[in-house]
């Protein structure tokens, strides 16, 4: 009996650190890689994009904005994107579409080869009253949401974070007025369960956790580990485990709640990384001290970290953006080509000020992006994970997946190079009024190669500029200060 019990609860801690574990496996297709955030994107349109473009293009994975039903904060032509975050109930229906516009867009991306992971909101409700896209009310005055059903009892008592120091309130107390739901009561986490196991059944890969930060991990990692494991009908292995990115928004060592309380439970938001990579690029410090870029910075290992130049909220406040675009694409290039975290690309759409939604018709309604002949959008959005200069250094990082960061170069401030391994090779000059020509060791065969930032290999021939590499690896690498891209990449797929 003794013997039994111990195989039990062997068997049960085994379950629980394979379910743990298996939260850092995004379950990308071979050859693809990366998350691209199409912020606020129809259901209908993201199918398209995933069959015309993602999947062709080797991009592992799309972050949706949330499903589930949201408050309509008011009606007519200028609703904010933020409304999406105050949800009233568990039905998918949002502006993006319905659950059968879900399903259909599940299939045709994980088709080829397109992750899905949704944007979900555990933490609270919405703090507006009135009536949802699908019909629910939303009460919030009264704590009272019928659509799912949760009542008083649900929620943490009402109080106000007066104190970002103060664990307990970050935890217990309303941010920004939402009421806070309780994930320590078994009602609470059973609509949660039956939530995210019906994504699951629905093709998802994964979640990314809004507000992580102001929930405890121990309620979190009893929901997670009593998640279903993924849908094998799309795709994926047996025993295969929903890959969690945690929303922790950890400055540093003055905070109360930190990342490392999460990432036992799957990747966290290293916004740090964010913090560096765009004050690095923009001139605030120094691109020579990118050289060991991770955890000797303070951030989390590698497996733990997801990584991005700017998100859909720091992108209006204080983060480097599309609105900077040459320094973007150096800080999104040098971002995909250094082996450091899971990556996620920022896909935005324009905006004037920090409450502006999508474009939008005069009833609210999303208006689909067009795609111009050049590749890029119109109707409004940015598509950064349609420039070239992004969208082939997503093909690099697939093509160089695995291999170590070798002959790395600096002139001792803000031109830097790198190869990785006998692979590819990366060069960046953000120097001031300074052009970059130096002869460096690539670590590539002999060849022409095409500059993938530049242009694209056509056939047998470059569109944009072309490097040669010498018998002994070398190549002469010229990058002008007063050019439109402060980078230059090739690796050995765009050999000619």
């Amino acid at each position: 009996m003794r013997n039994s019990l111990r195989a039990t609860l062997a068997l049960a801690i085994l379950v629980v650190i394979v379910g743990v574990h298996g939260q850092h496996d995004p379950h990308f297709w071979g050859g693809h890689s990366g998350i691209v955030h199409l912020f606020e994107w129809k259901f209908s349109d993201i199918a398209l994009e995933c069959e015309r473009f993602l999947g062709p293009r080797g991009f592992g994975g799309i972050q949706l904005s949330p499903v589930n039903e949201n408050v309509i904060i008011h009606l007519g032509s200028n609703r904010p994107w933020w409304e999406r975050y105050q949800p009233v109930s568990f039905k998918l229906e949002t502006r993006s579409g319905n659950e059968q516009d879900f399903l259909d867009m599940s299939r045709r991306c994980n088709a080829v080869g397109v992750r899905l992971y949704v944007d979900i909101i555990i933490n609270h409700m919405a703090a507006q009253p009135g009536v949802g896209i699908g019909g629910s009310i939303s009460n919030p005055g009264d704590r009272d949401f019928p659509a799912v059903p949760f009542t008083a009892l649900d929620f943490n008592p009402s109080c106000e974070i007066t104190d970002w120091g103060n664990a307990w309130q970050v935890r217990n107390c309303e941010l920004v007025g939402l009421p806070d739901l309780d994930q320590s009561r078994e009602w609470v986490r059973d609509r949660f369960v039956e939530f995210l196991d019906h994504l699951i059944e629905l093709g998802v890969a994964g979640f990314r956790v809004d507000a992580a930060k102001h929930m405890y991990p121990h309620d979190m990692e009893v929901i997670f580990n009593r998640l279903r494991n993924l849908n094998t009908n799309f795709g994926f292995a047996p025993g295969s485990r929903a890959f969690m990115m945690q929303e922790v928004i950890d400055g540093g060592d003055h905070e109360p709640i930190r990342k490392w309380e999460y990432n036992h439970l799957g990747t966290v938001t290293e916004f740090q990384y964010s913090f560096y990579i765009g004050r690095a690029f923009t001139g605030g410090d120094m691109l020579v001290w990118l050289q060991n870029f991770g955890e000797d910075w303070g951030f989390l290992p590698s497996r733990d970290s997801l990584v991005f130049v700017d998100n859909h909220d720091n992108q209006r406040d204080h983060a480097l953006t599309h609105k900077s675009p040459k320094a973007y694409k150096m800080a999104t290039a040098f971002a995909a080509a250094y082996p450091f975290g899971q990556l996620r690309i920022m896909s935005s759409f324009f905006f004037d000020d920090r409450d502006q939604g999508p474009p939008q018709d005069g009833n609210g309604n999303i208006i689909s992006p067009s795609i111009n002949a050049d590749q890029s959008c119109g109707n409004g959005w940015v598509c950064e994970h349609r420039w070239r200069q992004i969208t082939n250094m997503i093909n690099f990082r697939n093509v160089c997946w695995g291999t170590p960061v070798q002959n790395w170069w600096s002139n001792g401030a803000n031109k830097i190079a790198f190869a990785r391994g006998n692979c590819g090779f990366v060069a960046f000059n953000n120097q001031h009024q300074q052009d970059m020509l130096e002869i460096l060791q690539t670590g590539l065969p002999a060849g022409v190669y095409c500059d993938v930032i530049s242009g694209d290999k056509v056939g047998h021939s470059c569109t944009g500029k072309s490097i040669t590499v010498l018998a002994d690896g070398r190549a002469s690498i010229h990058i002008p200060h007063d050019g439109e891209d402060g980078v230059l990449a090739f690796h050995i797929e765009s050999r000619i």
